[in-house]
């Protein structure tokens, strides 16, 4: 099948011939429909993170079955199914209370080292982004990873339902748990900044402000439920966060990855307020907070969010729903259709600042 690699850290997304294997008891085969392009695979691709190369990258897919391994329950050949970077082994303290995304052993839903790798070239194993590899023709995943969808859904919409969407919107229900009357600051309405937008609108917050440098990202913002909107080329953000709320937020959401805007995050919220960091940093990164004057005197927290603290078996229909029922966004976050071979000029768009999500449709 044809998939786009990335051979060496700051390298190019090259589309090649690759072999993907058969699937095992627990695995899905999935044709891939439509893959949507994340800051996290620009991220890997151009930073040594860890994640060994050359890789297939891509993480955010919806799909047909097309084939199933012979312990698969969940799902069957021909079923619409998203796909999610979220691995969970069912069984650990953190899947048997509903907290798949704080599994203790993701590793379950990777092959065993002695095992055939997944995805190869030219006989040499391929790395298998978060276990997805997305930017292919087709996917191979631990059933675990795969939720089946209607299929009234848009293969474009429904893929950022298993990433974008959980990641930003379930920061705002699940993990921030907000509550009708609370106060929201949302820096960054890129793709998943526009899901924690909404998501504090499904959760009933009064008042959701959101930054950026982009009057283009601004306006779709509103869109999304933003009432108050701030670009911080044009003024000091924090200060206006404090005059536009009389003293900060119940909660401030951080979907860049800067060191000076999560500590923005940090000084726009009330008394008691938190802020959740989700942007993805440089390695090696750090932010400076005052522990008496920030997390003692104004009793602030500090939360790091993954997934948007996601139970994706759950969250990923529910979302899925409420887009069918007219009450959660979907169509205004795809900025463009792109085919495989145009994925370098995708990621191009997204360095330059791009809104909302391009997705890869034509493979």
């Amino acid at each position: 099948m044809k998939a786009a690699v990335v051979s060496e850290v700051k390298g190019a997304f090259e589309v090649l011939d690759i072999s993907i294997d058969n699937p095992e008891p627990q695995e899905v085969l999935i044709d891939v429909r439509a893959s949507g392009l994340c800051h996290s695979d620009l991220h890997v691709a151009s930073n040594d993170v860890g994640f060994p190369m050359p890789a297939v990258l891509g993480h955010e897919v919806a799909g047909v079955v097309a084939a199933v391994g012979s312990a698969v329950t969940q799902v069957k050949v021909g079923d619409h199914v998203v796909t999610s970077p979220v691995h969970s082994c069912g069984t650990c303290i953190g899947c048997r209370t509903g907290r798949p995304y704080q599994c203790r052993v993701p590793s379950h839903t990777s092959r065993a080292p002695s095992s055939k790798p997944r995805l190869s070239l030219d006989g040499a194993p391929l790395t298998q982004f978060i276990g997805v590899g997305g930017f292919a023709e087709q996917v191979l995943v631990h059933q675990n990873t795969v939720v089946p969808v209607p299929r009234e859904i848009p293969f474009d919409r429904a893929a950022l339902l298993g990433c974008g969407v959980v990641t930003g919107a379930g920061a705002a229900v699940n993990t921030a748990r907000i509550r009708p009357g609370d106060t929201v600051a949302v820096i960054g309405a890129g793709g998943v900044g526009l899901n924690v937008i909404q998501g504090a609108r499904l959760a009933g917050a009064a008042r959701i402000i959101a930054i950026d440098l982009s009057p283009a990202k601004l306006e779709l913002a509103t869109v999304f439920g933003a009432t108050d909107v701030i670009n911080g080329a044009d003024t000091d953000s924090v200060a206006e966060v404090l005059k536009l709320t009389g003293g900060g937020v119940t909660h401030s959401f951080e979907v860049i990855g800067l060191k000076p805007t999560s500590e923005q995050a940090v000084a726009m919220l009330e008394v008691g307020g938190t802020a959740y960091l989700i942007g993805v940093h440089q390695p090696g990164s750090s932010i400076n907070i005052t522990p008496f004057g920030d997390l003692m005197g104004k009793q602030k927290g500090i939360r790091g969010v993954a997934m948007g603290s996601s139970n994706i078996a759950v969250d990923i229909p529910m979302y899925a729903n409420l887009y069918l029922q007219g009450r959660f966004k979907l169509d205004e976050l795809v900025s463009a259709h792109i085919s495989l071979d145009q994925i370098e000029e995708g990621y191009n768009s997204l360095r330059g600042g791009a809104v909302a999500r391009n997705v890869i449709t034509s493979f």
